[in-house]
């Protein structure tokens, strides 16, 4: 009986042994990166995109209106003569066309001395009427000639006037051809272009289905394709209310305000129309929804689970979109690494 005994304890003891040594299955689960953002209450803007070329408001050619010989004048600012690119005030003579024979012709000395004896005899003659010295008729015939002789005077000063190229309002010379001085130019010759471009247009043709967002007032929102960071406000200015049969667009005109001289007339630009705003409401960006046969979705974090959220959307545009519901103030969204995410999966925030 003995040696039975021995063998049934080693037996137990290597079977406690082959237990000790099998494997133990552990189930956890990997905390995925995630990065967050704290929703708050934002602002969206509706757009209506377009795109056109922007013209200054106030643009004005000069042309020689006599024969003469050409004389660049200084500009007292610079000190040289003028060049494109300078500045001009408004009534600031540019260029001057002399020309003796025409100025003798318009006598504008001996039309001053009528106008002035003119005068003279007017006052004589009212000053004999009012004693009784002279009739009414001959008061009157005073009157006319004065009038006639100022009218005289005003015409030739106008004459003289053509002798100057001068500036029509304040704004920078963007056209200057060439001549050499004192050389003779022709009637109706090129002189000078001005622009006043801190005031600028431009018009737009807009789909029909645009026909009733698109209101006068509304803000715009323009911008240079060189300077996509640089972005100027202008206005809806004027509407068309007709379609048109061919293109089945309607037309419009944009008013921009451009104090800074950012724009250049003839820039081609693109135009934002603001067609509806909303403040205070949440807000998310497009690239973060997921779309599928549920819906639009997106995930938060909460107690460290990424939990998916089924959401309803309003306005919105290229960007961003506005979130009427699915979403609350202060929930934390996932920005990036909602990819691989499902409903309960644990996350780590990476911020």
């Amino acid at each position: 009986m003995k040696p039975i005994r021995t063998s049934l304890f080693l037996l137990t003891i290597a079977t406690l042994a082959g237990c000790s040594s099998q494997p133990q299955n552990v189930e956890t689960e990997l905390s995925s990166p995630v990065s967050v953002t704290d929703i708050k209450p934002q602002t969206i803007r509706k757009f209506i995109n377009t795109s056109g070329t922007v013209y200054a408001v106030n643009e004005a050619t000069l042309n020689s209106e006599m024969e003469g010989r050409y004389s660049l004048r200084t500009n007292p600012a610079t000190g040289r003569p003028f060049r494109l690119g300078d500045r001009v005030r408004k009534g600031q003579v540019i260029i001057r066309l002399e020309n003796e024979e025409y100025e003798n012709g318009i006598a504008i000395e001996s039309k001053q001395l009528q106008l002035e004896l003119s005068e003279q005899e007017y006052q004589k003659q009212e000053s004999l009427y009012e004693k009784g010295g002279v009739t009414l008729r001959e008061l009157r015939d005073a009157e006319v000639s004065m009038t006639s002789a100022r009218y005289s005077y005003q015409t030739a000063l106008l004459q003289l006037d053509k002798m100057n190229i001068t500036a029509p309002f304040d704004g920078i010379v963007v056209e200057l051809p060439f001549y050499t001085q004192n050389v003779t130019v022709s009637t109706g010759s090129l002189m000078s272009t001005i622009m006043d471009y801190s005031d600028m247009y431009m018009e737009i043709n807009l789909p029909e289905k645009n026909l009733t967002e698109v209101e006068i007032g509304q803000e715009v929102w323009i911008t240079n394709y060189n300077i996509p960071d640089d972005t100027i406000v202008g206005v809806v200015n004027e509407l068309s209310p007709v379609v048109s049969s061919e293109t089945r667009t309607f037309k419009g005109k944009l008013q921009i305000e451009n104090p800074a001289l950012k724009l250049r007339p003839g820039m081609f630009v693109k135009a934002d129309i603001v067609v509806t705003k909303k403040d205070s409401v949440i807000v998310i960006s497009k690239d973060v929804i997921i779309s599928g046969t549920r819906g639009r979705t997106v995930f938060v974090v909460d107690r460290n689970a990424a939990r998916e959220r089924r959401i309803e959307t309003g306005i919105e545009n290229s960007e961003q979109v506005e979130v009427v519901s699915g979403l609350s103030i202060n929930d934390q969204l996932v920005t990036s690494g909602y990819e691989t995410l499902r409903n309960g999966s644990r996350v780590n925030i990476v911020r």
